[in-house]
């Protein structure tokens, strides 16, 4: 498969990069490092012990720590926002088209750090530390399963906090993220108003609205319908890829638009003499793409962690109303995830409120994927806003 089809049909569920990537002598180089906490009680009231999370930086911190902006990632996203890990590596992370040396988000003034949630999906990938299901739970030497505790875009948000405290940042100067790291930019600015100075959501409402709440019910849902998903309990059996599969293409599917399915594949069957008027087991082009990709991204995902980001993100709910920070918000006018009117009535509630309320529009063909492949559109705001 090409790669603009990959780079296109990487939606929620697959890391993506906003524009083609090639190594560069002015490349940024991250490093993957590992903040613990001994103990965490969640929103909830359950303890997990301990807990690991991923981060990554770039840039200096100033004298006072007055310049760090935090990424906050997307559903299946991880930390690796930008840079790489090393020069050899072919892509970048997402959103290097804005972030970096000189970019819209500039590691030459501002330190920018980005880390993974709890319960990521990417448990199996290498650069990737997360505390969830998979986790070895030490009171049991078991992994957790569906033991594990329920975990929000809050407790998400209150990790990252123990994180910014850890490095003695008082106050950060903006958090920024698209889609559920948009909920947690949110999130942010309900939790810990004094903490940040402004929020950059892209392609996110506040809240899941019920339509979303559905939505993420059956993107679940053919996880626990594979027999292999086994109530959670599968870690020393065979997964439940195939159900873990068909979700990640559900996902990917709403997370583009019609117009990117009609211009990236029309209604071309996915092998020449292979009609699908012929026989159900040909395919059309853009059933095999997808059945491609979410394969790929399976092999490193695991399904009880898809489960734990689902219920995550439908327990998103943040009052528009309680937001007080200045706020920039960039949509997709097609997006299936977040729809324009939600977000558009979320950006009135605000500024209704009283904060001060910036709003702009993503345009492309990929829907709520145009966070990424269009994000560069606004890359001149995004740099005014942060330096107001």
């Amino acid at each position: 498969m090409s790669r603009p089809i990959v780079a296109v049909l990487a939606s929620l569920c697959f890391i993506v990069a906003s524009a083609p990537s090639h190594a560069q002598s002015g490349d940024v180089i991250v490093e993957k490092k590992t903040f613990e906490l001994p103990t965490y009680t969640t929103v909830a009231g359950d303890t997990i012990k301990p807990v690991k999370i991923g981060w990554e930086a770039a840039g200096t911190l100033n004298a006072d720590k007055s310049n760090a902006i935090l990424v906050t990632h997307y559903f299946s996203g991880t930390s690796h926002a930008f840079g790489k890990y090393t020069s050899a590596d072919p892509v970048a992370g997402y959103w290097d088209a804005i972030i970096g040396p000189g970019k819209a988000i500039d590691t030459n003034k501002y330190y920018v750090l980005s880390s993974d949630t709890l319960v990521n999906l990417n448990a199996k990938m290498a650069n990737v530390v997360t505390t969830g299901p998979a986790s070895i739970n030490p009171d049991t030497g078991k992994p957790y399963g569906m033991s594990f505790p329920v975990v929000s875009i809050e407790d998400f948000v209150r990790v990252q906090k123990a994180l910014i405290d850890s490095l003695g940042i008082k106050k950060l100067k903006a958090v920024v993220g698209a889609s559920m790291g948009g909920l947690q930019a949110y999130q942010w600015a309900a939790s810990y108003p004094d903490s940040v100075d402004r929020i950059v959501a892209v392609v996110a409402s506040p809240g899941a609205e019920p339509f979303l709440i559905g939505w993420l019910d059956m993107w679940a849902q053919p996880i626990r319908l594979d027999p292999k998903w086994n109530n959670g309990d599968y870690y020393d059996k065979e997964p439940p890829l195939d159900g873990l599969k068909a979700a990640l293409e559900l996902v990917s599917l709403q997370a583009n638009s019609w117009e990117w399915a009609r211009k990236t594949f029309g209604t071309a069957p996915a092998e020449a003499g292979k009609d699908p008027a012929k026989a159900l087991a040909n395919k059309f082009k853009i059933e095999a793409a997808l059945e491609q990709m979410a394969a790929a991204r399976a092999a490193v995902a695991d399904a009880n962690h898809f489960l734990y980001l689902c219920r995550a993100n439908q327990l998103a709910a943040v009052d528009p109303a309680s937001i007080k920070v200045p706020a920039l918000v960039l949509y997709s006018p097609n997006d299936l995830v977040f729809q324009e009117p939600v977000v558009q009535e979320a950006i009135q509630r605000i500024a209704a409120a009283g904060a001060s309320v910036e709003s702009a529009t993503l345009v492309g063909p990929n829907g709520h994927i145009n966070a990424f492949t269009q994000i560069t559109q606004r890359a001149g705001q995004i740099t005014a806003f942060l330096a107001k």
